[in-house]
């Protein structure tokens, strides 16, 4: 799943980084990809940059196989591979290459006929807040998109901009993709404008937005800098425990989709 809005500040990273933690504490094997050039996501995960000796930019550039990228985390069942800023140059480097936007896919399915399955049953996809060449790369390697969406009005705007590349890469790169869920983050019940982008968006996606909503909380920002998942800072926190509600709602989901399959 690629975890993906152009838009920044809507709690993208945050919510790869909790929502993995979440599915491996219910005994999912889930890798991260952190596909941001700042790194946010590894960061958030305690792994120092000093310590990321292979990242996804090796991966992509063909220097390294994914599976030689992939780390562990302080976390059982939860493996990262890493960003770090050589990624924010790759689009110049890549340049005009033939298969420049199927990088990431030919990776991922190399790791799948190598055991994947066996290895992780989760792939979460972290992209950058833009819509550039790392994201189409996500979008063409994955089976599906995470949409988080922050409850303010500027939001709806940035969802109608990641629809259309969303419909670009399903017409030309990836037919298969679909929007696998959006999910509402910094939902402030004390704020009538979080209610109203709440109701609006279940009107235009329906069963597409998730039950559960992530509520604007200081123990889930405050996480990032101890370099630890809400989930293992403060587990009774309304944001840890909405993470736990949402991996369920999205397990269940999945289970569905593929006996469906």
């Amino acid at each position: 799943m690629a975890v993906a809005n152009q838009k920044g500040g809507v709690g993208k990273t945050t919510t790869a980084i909790n929502l993995a933690t979440a599915l491996a504490a219910l005994g999912e094997k889930v890798l991260i990809l952190d596909l941001d050039p700042q790194g946010n996501a590894s960061t958030g995960l305690g792994v120092p940059r000093h310590q990321r000796k292979a990242s996804v930019y090796d991966v992509i550039m063909g220097e390294q196989p994914l599976l030689d990228a992939v780390m562990p985390t302080a976390l059982p069942r939860l493996s990262l591979v890493p960003a770090d800023a050589d990624l924010s140059g790759i689009e110049l480097e890549l340049g005009q290459a033939q298969n420049r936007n199927f990088r990431l896919r030919d990776a991922l399915q190399a790791l799948r006929a190598d055991h994947g399955e066996e290895r992780f049953t989760y792939v979460l996809i972290d992209c950058p807040p833009s819509l550039n060449m790392l994201t189409v790369n996500a979008m063409t390697a994955a089976d599906a998109v995470l949409v988080p969406l922050q409850c303010e009005f500027f939001a709806l705007e940035g969802l109608t901009q990641l629809m259309r590349t969303v419909d670009l890469v399903r017409s030309g790169l990836n037919p298969k993709l679909e929007i696998q869920g959006v999910v509402l983050t910094m939902y402030d019940r004390r704020n009538a404008l979080s209610e109203q982008v709440a109701n609006d968006v279940r009107a235009h996606f329906g069963e597409k937005v998730y039950e559960t909503v992530i509520p604007r909380n200081v123990r889930v920002s405050e996480a990032p800098s101890f370099g630890k998942p809400v989930l293992i800072y403060d587990l009774k926190c309304a944001g840890s425990q909405a993470y736990v509600k949402l991996a369920r709602e999205l397990v269940v989901r999945e289970r569905a989709r593929r006996a469906a399959a």
